[in-house]
């Protein structure tokens, strides 16, 4: 996936003194980077979009796509939807378990590595040029390797050096840029994950309907989501609880009656969340996605905020690469931080309130949402992008009492 003429083109201008040859620099091909790259390359500006794997790759994830998601997707974006989910099973810790359904569907079920792909593709198709099996080792904004004070080159493992105008992180939670720009951390969780195919007769069950499980350990849960002939189990905790957490997986597994199928991946992963303090930007350089922490703190739901943020990266990123001085670029940056805190901060904040209930509470939140209907509407408005956590507490007196209730039981 990637344009060598016009990448060979670029190079050449930087050889001939003509300034940097991107506008934006995007380093990460998932979500977060795809959206970066579709936004600035759709408003017609040069852009690079770099990604350390071959695409397609596999990506630790769910792969469930709620309102929020859809919604933020480029336009005529076919979704390659593995199942459409109707119906889910709650269970507490195994007990207890209650199905709600519903006539329209809740969410879809996708797997990353067709769906990132597409996003790149999309990307590739506004104008973006894509370079893969490149691995960033370093940003600089002042020194030799930078020509003037509107550059950023981005260092590559092998010693090229790449000029931009700005630059968008988004190469996941533990990558170059998000250290580059001071990214800071407030919760860190372990997710373990295994694809397991199943017979047709198992696949059958479980075909529209998930599972979700709160878990053993303060804050964790463990889901089962259908993709086929394959069934996506996993788990997610605190990190620091690595042995219990593996040994959920384990037993979650097997009391499903699963345990008798080879998983074909079995996979680990860290998600991270930003502090509130933590910043967005340096100079010209900007995070989004994973690599600015940016996901939901109580389930851990990523794929909106990466793709969400990663649209607004991107036209902020324009901006920036537009800005003739310091002081204009540094304006720009804190308009696309107001952008994030007004939206995505709002749920992430409203996010840590329901973790905190959650991890002392499980079970009140189990019997709400598979015993009183406002709330189970309340779920199902979320899933379906009618409204967010921050908003159904924005908006419902009844919502925000209840929380407020929550808080203080906790």
């Amino acid at each position: 996936m990637s344009s060598e003429n016009d990448a060979t083109g670029a190079e050449a201008a930087q050889e001939l003194g003509e300034g940097p040859a991107w506008d934006v620099v995007v380093v990460g091909a998932g979500p977060a980077g795809a959206s970066a790259a579709y936004a600035a390359a759709v408003s017609g500006r040069r852009v690079l979009l770099l990604e350390k794997a071959e695409l397609p790759r596999y990506k630790t994830c769910g792969g469930g796509i709620i309102g929020p998601s859809r919604d933020s997707l480029p336009p005529g974006f076919e979704l390659p939807l593995r199942d459409k989910v109707h119906a889910v099973t709650f269970s507490l810790n195994g007990r207890l378990a209650r199905t709600r359904r519903s006539k329209r569907m809740l969410f879809g079920l996708i797997n990353r590595p067709e769906f990132d792909a597409g996003l790149v593709e999309q990307a590739e198709k506004a104008g973006a040029v894509v370079r893969t099996g490149v691995t960033v080792s370093r940003v600089e904004q002042h020194g030799p390797a930078v020509p003037d004070r509107r550059s950023v080159a981005v260092v590559l493992s092998d010693g090229e050096t790449v000029l931009a105008r700005a630059v968008v992180g988004a190469d996941g939670s533990a990558g170059r840029i998000g250290a580059h720009v001071g990214v800071k951390l407030d919760q860190v969780d372990l997710g373990l994950e295994a694809e397991i195919p199943v017979p047709d007769t198992v696949a059958e069950d479980w075909a529209g309907r998930v599972l979700i499980d709160w878990g053993p350990m303060p804050g964790s849960y463990g889901w089962v989501f259908p993709k086929g002939r394959t069934l996506t189990v996993g788990v997610i905790s605190a990190r620091g609880e690595g042995a219990a957490t593996k040994r959920y997986l384990e037993d979650f597994i097997a009391r499903l009656g699963l345990a008798g199928f080879e998983p074909a991946i079995s996979s680990g992963h860290l998600t991270r969340c930003r502090s509130d303090d933590s910043p967005l930007s340096r100079g010209r350089v900007l995070v989004c996605g994973d690599a600015a922490g940016l996901l939901e703190p109580w389930t851990r739901e990523g794929i909106s905020f990466a793709l969400r943020s990663g649209r607004l990266a991107g036209e902020w990123a324009v901006r920036i690469a537009e800005a003739h001085d310091a002081v204009d670029a540094r304006r720009q940056a804190l308009n696309y931080a107001f952008a994030i805190k007004a939206g995505l901060g709002v749920e992430m904040a409203v996010g840590r309130r329901m973790l905190a209930v959650f991890e002392r509470r499980p079970g009140l939140l189990h019997a709400a949402i598979t015993g009183f209907r406002p709330a189970w509407t309340a779920f199902t408005d979320i899933t379906r992008g009618a409204t967010t956590l921050a908003g159904l507490v924005r908006t419902h007196s009844l919502a925000r009492r209840a929380l407020d209730v929550l808080d203080k039981r906790a």
